[in-house]
């Protein structure tokens, strides 16, 4: 084998690896069309410091001083907001700004806007007469909607929902199903013995006149330790200590060696609905239930086994009256000839109140009511029939989604998809008097960027109106609102940041304080900024 490498194949080495070395520094960058990152805005220095406002709590119209670099040359030529509402600034430095608090102001975050820019600084709470009350202690709530409250004779509260665990309290198979108790702080109290509680969804609870507690919804069985055990049909009693209202009973045994299948622990409350109940009432001695269901079901024992029940099932639609046992009053919404109901509504029922003289008002998707027009609301005697002399008129031109009464005030709240109600322009939220005719005296305003899902009134005259919206008649006003009798938003009241869900019950009370204050509950994931689970206790000061 040749080793040798001549003098001139090196040299021809070398000259090839300095013109490939000499490419590579001479090559210049190119960019082939057009430049991704031309046109960029040149960073403008402008910087928030990481301080609180000083103060960190202002009123409307008082003046607040913030730490904030490089905005001084850009003088006149940016914008200052606190939570998108524009404030005056006073004056500037190049490392502080003095402002004004707007009039219409409510707590958030303030920014900056240069030439298309937008700067994010600090929180500034607007101080005002409502606020979180921090004394209430139900800070971790539930992990699920919570749909009723009832407040007990003990100064206690009762919840209820979808919830399985209320502030973390539910251990290994043993969940918090559907109903908790508070006491007068928000503090969990066990001094009621739910055990399990429902399978499923509790939407309504009522205190009886006997003292015991009568729940509706969607659920099959309560407290059961075995799955198996679906004896209740979505409505059922508890007694005053919180277990089932049960009671033994003989039962067809169908294995005669085994004596212990000859009776059964079955509820006291025998009756049901094949499918939801959204509101139940009491009223002499009756309960009303209203939900989405197309039966009434009773249990015939005498015929049942330990381990099958046998259902006496009638056909009746949307609404039903009980007895205290469960029995089916036919005396209501039953045709004794056809053996059923009537047509009730041609759409769902979503929500509905009871007066002081029994009567129920409902409200939902419906047109007409047991073949009677009734555009999305309608008023029920007594007997199941619809009241012809409830005044609603045409009735609202969309669905209602809502309706709440103060009995104080004797005045109806409703909320839906409507634009009119009884021929007058009502967008979204309008206020009844008890007989169904519009109160035209309240003129509810514009919202932008969503709608109202819930509003009620306060007995002393304020309206809680609560949604998904981000602006009211143009003032920034995100998701929840208190007004004036006429509409207007109420001075000093509307300084509360951004809300995020939806209410379902209010009940008033007073703050540790013993200012006036009302507690929320629903889908609340956030109140004033804050995270919230599904309850709050906020104050109202007068």
């Amino acid at each position: 084998m040749n080793h040798f490498i001549s003098k001139q194949t090196i040299r021809l080495g070398k000259l090839v690896l300095a013109l490939a070395v000499l490419g590579l520094c001479s090559c210049k960058k190119e960019i082939i069309g057009e430049n991704p990152y031309g046109g960029g805005k040149q960073p403008l220095g402008v910087k928030f410091g990481t301080g609180f406002p000083d103060p960190e709590v202002a009123a409307p119209g008082t003046e607040v001083n913030v730490s904030i670099s490089g905005l001084k040359k850009y003088e006149n030529k940016y914008k200052f907001y606190v939570n998108e509402v524009e404030a005056t600034v006073l004056a500037s430095t190049d490392s502080t700004a003095r402002i004004k608090v707007p009039n219409d102001a409510s707590s958030g975050g303030m920014s900056v806007i240069i030439d298309g820019q937008t700067f994010f600084g600090p929180l500034l709470r607007i101080d005002g007469k409502v606020s979180i009350d921090a004394s209430f202690q139900a800070t971790v709530g539930s992990n699920s909607t919570i749909y009723d409250i009832l407040r007990l004779p003990t100064s206690n509260y009762l919840l209820t929902g979808a919830f399985n665990n209320f502030d973390n309290r539910a251990i290994t198979n043993l969940p918090i199903g559907g109903i908790a108790q508070i006491n007068a702080q928000g503090v969990y109290a066990t001094t009621l013995t739910f055990g399990k509680g429902a399978s499923g969804t509790v939407y309504n609870v009522n205190r009886l006149s006997n003292g015991k507690l009568l729940l509706s919804g969607a659920f099959a069985s309560f407290n059961s330790t075995r799955g198996k055990r679906i004896n209740i049909n979505g409505i059922t009693t508890l007694n005053s200590d919180g277990t089932l209202d049960s009671t033994i009973i003989d039962v067809i045994n169908p294995t005669p060696n085994d004596f212990k299948k000859n009776k059964d622990t079955v509820p006291t409350f025998n009756g049901g609905v094949t499918g939801m109940i959204r509101k139940s009432f009491v009223f002499n001695d009756r309960i009303y239930a209203v939900g989405r269901f197309e039966s009434y079901l009773r249990v015939y024992y005498d015929r049942s086994t330990y381990d099958t029940k046998v259902y006496d099932v009638t056909r009746i639609k949307q609404m039903v009256c009980m007895k205290m046992d469960g029995s089916m009053d036919s005396t209501f919404h039953f045709d004794m000839t056809t053996k059923q109901s009537p047509a009730a509504g041609n759409g769902e029922i979503t929500d509905a109140i009871q007066q002081a003289d029994g009567k129920l008002i409902l409200v939902g998707a419906f047109s007409t009511f047991n073949g009677t027009a009734a555009s999305h609301i309608v008023r029920i005697n007594l007997d199941g029939s619809v009241d012809q002399t409830f005044k609603a008129g045409a009735g609202a031109d969309n669905n209602i989604s809502s309706i709440t009464y103060n009995a104080t005030t004797n005045k109806i709240f409703i909320t839906g998809a409507f634009t009119t109600y009884g021929g007058s322009a009502k967008k979204g939220v309008a206020m009844l008097n008890a007989d169904g005719s519009i109160d035209n005296s309240f003129n509810f305003g514009a919202l932008s960027a969503g709608v109202a899902t819930y509003a009620a009134q306060l007995s002393s005259g304020k309206i809680i109106v609560a949604g998904n919206f981000k602006t009211y008649n143009s003032v920034v006003r995100q998701g929840f609102m208190i007004l004036n009798p006429d509409a207007s938003l109420a001075a000093g009241y509307n300084n509360t940041g951004q809300f995020d869900g939806q209410l379902f019950e209010m009940i008033e009370t007073t703050s540790s304080l013993g200012n006036p204050a009302v507690i929320l509950v629903g889908s609340i994931q956030r109140f004033d900024n804050k995270k919230m689970g599904n309850i709050v206790r906020v104050e109202i000061k007068n």
